[in-house]
């Protein structure tokens, strides 16, 4: 008896190939791991590490500062371990940070911990990204990023609910140790399924013993055009800073609205990074594509920046609509920006040093947006001109459209670059178990 097809809709929130629903399957592990640890990460240092909220701050600003000034070298790590051997090795010493923390207590103990977990996730990251793009047709390498996106922010989903259980029950006992044993568990699990993915190219070179040499022509820093897009894309990602600090700060201090909607402004966002991107990085082939999602990018951007500020004069059920529309368009502007950024990584890396060029996106996405939680901040609540009390709001509103207006140049470099340095790319095989 056939099985009767599913509903359109939610067929479309369904990977469509073996591989892309495996890719996904991993994405639903990691974040379930990670969010799991990171939704009570905050009450965990403080009652049982022993932290003060100023000795977290100062220890995720220097490892901060570690990811910076490693992301280059564990780029080239990558490439020369191979990619999905540096992803499983990562998600491995990830997941073993977490079985240290009911062990640790005081500062330097967590600075040890943090700094490590974070190199180590550089090497994962430039792994993973490598290894996406190495093992997919260039087809599909786009619409399986937006699947494994949804499946990122399920898992995390998922996580932020069991760690709420273990919050609201009445015994430290499994906060302490289940929280963190369970996020290990779920790495160990997202390690050993990374190590049952297919090898891409890169790997099997490497499995057959061949020496890793020198790829010839310039390498990632010497491409100016991809640290530029790299840099642009970072400040365009600073929709984050709206959604996670500037606009929940606005709410609170700014406006009449119920503390509460706080809590419906993030489930919608999580809601709509499940269910959208699979929509919303459709058509989206190259550069061209890219770019024009750049400006959809900055133009949601833009508009949530108009329609917070307004709040500030608005009342009642009015205001509470306003700030919601705000929100769901930063999520426009983090969709667009999503589907944009996998288009640069698929057209504008070299194949040959995919590992090398995501460690030079690490620093370019530093550059290009680790300033902007303090002069967001600063700019919305703490500048209010004689002239226009709302100008901060405008002068935030113009560096996206710089940034967008900058992307076009930047590109146009780096694809001059492309064909003039790198070889060419050959399609993968389809990929077996």
């Amino acid at each position: 008896m056939p099985v009767p097809a599913l509903p359109g809709f939610i067929d479309n929130l369904i990977p469509p190939t073996p591989l892309s629903k495996r890719l996904a399957t991993q994405s639903l592990l990691f974040a379930a791991g990670d969010g799991t640890f990171n939704t009570a990460a905050a009450f965990y240092l403080v009652a049982f590490v022993g932290l003060t909220p100023a000795q977290i701050g100062i220890g995720l600003t220097v490892a901060g500062i570690a990811s910076f000034i490693t992301a280059y070298p564990m780029g080239r790590l990558a490439d020369f371990v191979g990619p999905k051997r540096i992803w499983a090795i990562s998600a491995l010493l990830s997941a073993m940070m977490f079985a240290t923390m009911p062990f640790i207590h005081g500062f330097w103990a967590y600075l040890c911990v943090i700094v490590v977990f974070e190199v180590v996730n550089n090497a994962g990251g430039a792994g993973r990204n490598a290894y996406v793009l190495d093992v997919l047709p260039d087809k599909e390498r786009v619409e399986t990023q937006a699947f494994m996106y949804s499946s990122l922010n399920l898992g995390f989903t998922i996580g932020a609910l069991v760690a709420g259980i273990a919050l609201a029950l009445d015994t430290d006992t499994v906060l302490k140790w289940g929280v963190p044993f369970f996020a290990l568990a779920v790495g160990i699990a997202n390690s050993v399924w990374i190590t049952r993915l297919p090898k891409a190219p890169h790997d099997e070179r490497r499995a057959a013993g061949e020496v890793a040499e020198k790829v010839p022509g310039p390498g990632a820093l010497r491409n100016v055009g991809w640290l530029l897009v790299t840099t642009f894309t970072g400040t365009l990602w600073s929709n984050q800073v709206l959604l996670h600090t500037v606009i929940p700060l606005w709410l609170v201090n700014y406006t009449d609205s119920p503390r509460w909607l706080l809590a419906w402004l993030f489930a919608t966002n999580t809601v709509l990074c499940i269910v959208l991107p699979a929509y919303t990085s459709k058509g989206v082939h190259g550069v061209r594509d890219a770019l024009r999602r750049v400006w959809w990018s900055s133009a949601f951007f833009v508009a949530a920046c108009a329609i917070t500020l307004v709040t500030h004069d608005t009342r009642g059920v009015l205001t509470i609509f306003l700030v919601w529309l705000g929100h769901v368009a930063v999520t426009g502007a983090e969709l667009a920006i999503g589907s944009a950024g996998w288009a640069f990584q698929a057209e504008l890396m070299d194949p040959a040093r995919r590992g090398e060029y995501e460690g030079v996106a690490g620093i370019g996405r530093q550059l290009g947006g680790a300033w902007a939680p303090a002069l967001f901040t600063f700019l919305a609540m703490g500048w209010h001109p004689a002239f226009y009390s709302g100008a901060g709001w405008i002068v935030i509103a113009a560096i996206i459209v710089a940034a967008a207006a900058a992307m076009r140049p930047s590109v146009a470099l780096a694809v001059r670059f492309k064909e003039t340095h790198f070889p060419r790319e050959e399609e993968p095989e389809p990929a077996v178990a």
